[in-house]
């Protein structure tokens, strides 16, 4: 068994709020998920906050918890503003509430004699905290936690820059013991919820607002990404998670395959076509299309490209219309808009292009057999299906579209974007009369048809559909909150003046 015990356990919710009575609802809520939180004393708004908040934790003494206090220094990275003497006053108390472990800063323990914190009555239990915000330093190849001033563990919490950086810290959590990995940043994230697997002793995850760059809610660590569940057995099980991977370079993404034990991934732009020279193998029509969206990582560590977008367009498209002579516009002429004209145009459509680039719109209207219309042409000819292939109208540029209602002449019009669900082209199309096809449904196929590829297995459509079309309805319902109280606070300053 680990420091904090197994499990859910080693998750860690990190409890900040400027007034005791917020932490106090924080605390209870946090463990309604988890039996382990930190406590970050610093970021309370004042000394008597911390009185009122600690008196708190000793009166109501939850049962079968394990709390970690910090009282982190702006100095080491923290909202405190007092000394290394207050600082530890607090821990003292924290202890005397019920604390049994406490966070200390390795610039805190610097300034003690002997560099030891073990003459004070702090919790009884020390995790030793190194903190850099700006890169990620060169580490030890091990650290043994008993070694560095007669502390239980040690955290290294670092910025990763690349996601070589966060593969470093992966590794010293892999070779070391009573050790916490805390990649931070958005290059770090799939490394801070892969820590728990390789060996780290806690993950930490926000209760209320986030604390340290990348660091990511205890819901959607514990419910969306499984953290404390993860091992390395292969997919086919299926003991495996799909993360967000930021991508600035590909061969830094590459070199970390084998080390995160990724054995499939989606590809975005604009990564699709350049992912094309890296692979073993790539299927004939991802090939002829030149852009592949999905790879399975073989066996051998060999990359097999495809390309399941043209799928989402056929199945998205193919139940309401029927697609062998039809007569079809694609907007724009990216990796998208190819995958569509492949589509279409190899279930017998006939495809016109019509593209601001006019080479690359030659180019594919070449490659399917089709022709390229001119923005004009649009007012008088007639299409089955119109369908956006460009970003225009994309989060969180919802508000445009990429044509008028004077250049909807069609049966149905479907957008290739997926948020917002409704575009502002999909509005007109309806204002109009005409049918319309969400981008959510291409994302939905493509989807299924990369789930099976990776996994082997048939997968649960219904399931899929239900999560996808709930995270897009809450991002949505975010969103309007977010734009009342912006209103609400613009018309409130208003009235004010």
């Amino acid at each position: 068994m680990g420091l904090f015990g197994t499990g859910l356990r080693r998750i860690c919710a990190v409890v900040a709020a400027s007034t005791a009575a917020e932490m106090a609802n924080l605390v209870r809520s946090a463990l309604r998920q988890t039996r382990t939180v930190e406590l970050r004393l610093d970021c309370l708004s004042s000394d008597a906050e911390r009185v009122r908040f600690l008196a708190w934790l000793r009166k109501s003494k939850p049962r079968n918890a394990t709390f970690l206090a910090t009282c982190r220094r702006r100095e080491g990275g923290g909202k405190f503003a007092g000394g290394v003497d207050r600082e530890l006053c607090w821990l003292i108390q924290a202890r005397e509430a019920g604390c049994q472990w406490c966070d200390l800063e390795v610039e805190t323990l610097r300034k003690l004699p002997g560099q030891s914190v073990r003459e004070y009555p702090v919790p009884s239990h020390i995790l030793l905290s190194v903190h850099d915000f700006e890169r990620t330093p060169d580490l030890p190849r091990t650290i043994n936690a008993p070694a560095h001033g007669g502390v239980d563990a040690v955290k290294i919490a670092a910025q990763a820059r690349s996601i070589h950086d966060s593969v470093r810290l992966l590794r010293l959590a892999r070779s070391s013991r009573n050790f916490v990995a805390v990649p931070m940043g958005e290059a770090g994230l799939p490394a801070r919820i892969l820590a728990l697997r390789e060996g780290s002793a806690l993950a930490y995850a926000a209760v209320g607002a986030a604390t340290a760059p990348g660091q990511v809610s205890l819901h959607e660590m514990k419910h969306l990404y499984r953290a404390h569940a993860l091992t390395r057995r292969t997919p086919r099980g299926v003991d495996a998670v799909y993360l967000p991977f930021l991508v600035r370079r590909l061969g830094d993404f590459l070199a970390a395959v084998s080390e995160f034990g990724i054995r499939g991934f989606s590809v975005t732009l604009p990564h699709k076509q350049t992912i094309l020279k890296h692979l073993k193998e790539c299927e004939p029509l991802a090939a002829e299309i030149g852009a592949v969206n999905t790879v399975v990582v073989r066996s051998d560590g060999s990359l097999h490209g495809c390309n399941t977008d043209y799928l989402g367009v056929l199945r998205a498209l193919e139940k309401k219309l029927q697609l062998q002579g039809s007569r079809a516009l694609i907007l724009g002429a990216g990796g998208a808009a190819r995958a569509a004209a492949f589509a279409l145009s190899r279930a017998g459509g006939i495809v016109s292009i019509c593209a601001r680039r006019e080479k690359a719109a030659k180019e594919l209207a070449r490659a399917i057999g089709g022709e390229v219309l001119p923005r004009r042409a649009l007012r008088t000819e007639f299409f089955d299906a119109i369908l956006n292939a460009t970003p225009l109208g994309m989060h969180p540029h919802r508000g445009i579209s990429p044509l008028s209602p004077g250049d909807l002449h069609c049966r149905i019009v479907m957008d290739l974007i997926y948020r917002p669900r409704r575009t502002q082209l999909l509005k007109l199309a309806a204002k109009k009369g005409i049918s319309t096809v969400s981008g959510v449904e291409m994302f939905l196929a493509q989807g299924i048809a990369q789930w099976e590829m990776w996994t082997g297995k048939r997968a649960p459509e219904a399931s899929m559909r239900r999560a996808v079309l709930a995270a897009l309805r809450a991002e949505e319902l975010l969103r309007k909150g977010t734009h009342n109280d912006t209103r609400t606070s613009i018309r409130t300053a208003t009235e004010r003046s």
